[in-house]
């Protein structure tokens, strides 16, 4: 049936009956063939009579839209969602609304919370695609000499202090210390050799006279040791421990670039699981 005809027919049937719900068909096919007036004066009609009638308040929002009367648009669209909130074309109406306003975070909002009811809708994935382009920040790029995890940590990994070195590998590290030579302080004398025996033919000594009280002994010298023996104990201590090497302003700077593309890739990280949960 040709659309004109079956809104004659709709027509005289309310006309015939003014309470009939046949009202609310009459003015969506009203709004469909684009005379959105007349949708709304019909609606109006009949919902002074079927005020809980919701499918007619979203016909008269959706002709009020079209007559860009968005207040009432929104108005009447609202009071379908507080009744009915999954009612998609009240939110997708909604979503026009804020999207001709030029509120594209709230239109935004409104279309997601569509095309999760609709879901491989193909336009509104197409609306939603091009208001997120828009209302929310490219995902942040690393530049062009960028490196991998892998590679970032290998940098930072070079650019670290070497680990200490244990107290019994540097000892062991160490040469061993060359034995001071010998003073001739401390050069023990060859013992005395014996006196020679007496020859049998010789005449026996005289009677020995008796030996004179011994002197006191003096204490003996200390020796003082020699230069090369305190050169040789000087040599035992221990050498002071080498300072750590100071890297360089390039290998500070290549660092501090290496900190940033890390820092940037977990921020990029933390945006598309922040992107998944909504």
């Amino acid at each position: 049936m040709p659309d004109s005809q079956r809104i004659d027919d709709l027509r005289r049937r309310v006309q015939k009956d003014p309470a009939s719900i046949a009202f609310a068909q009459l003015a969506e096919e009203l709004r469909r063939a684009g005379q959105y007036e007349e949708s709304v004066e019909t609606c109006r009609a009949g919902l002074a009579r079927h005020p809980g009638y919701l499918s007619a308040r979203v016909t008269l929002g959706r002709a009020l839209l079209e007559l860009n009367q968005l207040e009432e648009a929104q108005s009447e669209l609202e009071h379908v969602l507080k009744n009915a909130p999954e009612n998609l074309a009240a939110i997708r109406g909604l979503g026009e609304i804020h999207h001709r306003r030029g509120e594209l975070p709230e239109a935004l909002a409104q279309y997601r919370v569509a095309l999760a009811l609709a879901r491989n809708d193909p336009d509104l994935e197409e609306t939603v695609a091009q208001l997120a382009r828009q209302v929310e920040p490219p995902e942040p790029v690393l530049p062009s000499d960028g490196l991998s995890f892998d590679q970032m940590q290998s940098e930072l990994l070079k650019l670290a202090p070497p680990p200490p070195v244990p107290v019994s590998a540097a000892t062991e590290a160490q040469p061993p210390m060359p034995k001071p030579a010998a003073t001739e302080a401390q050069v023990t004398p060859p013992p005395p050799m014996p006196a020679p025996a007496a020859s049998k033919v010789q005449a026996a000594p005289p009677p020995p006279e008796p030996a004179p009280p011994p002197a006191p002994e003096e204490a003996a010298p200390v020796a003082t040791p020699p230069t090369a023996v305190l050169e040789a104990a000087s040599e035992l201590d221990v050498a002071p421990a080498a300072h750590e090497p100071v890297p360089s302003e390039a290998e500070l700077e290549h660092a501090a670039r290496t900190v940033a593309a890390l820092e940037q890739w977990l921020d990029a990280i933390h945006v598309a699981r922040a992107d998944r949960r909504a």
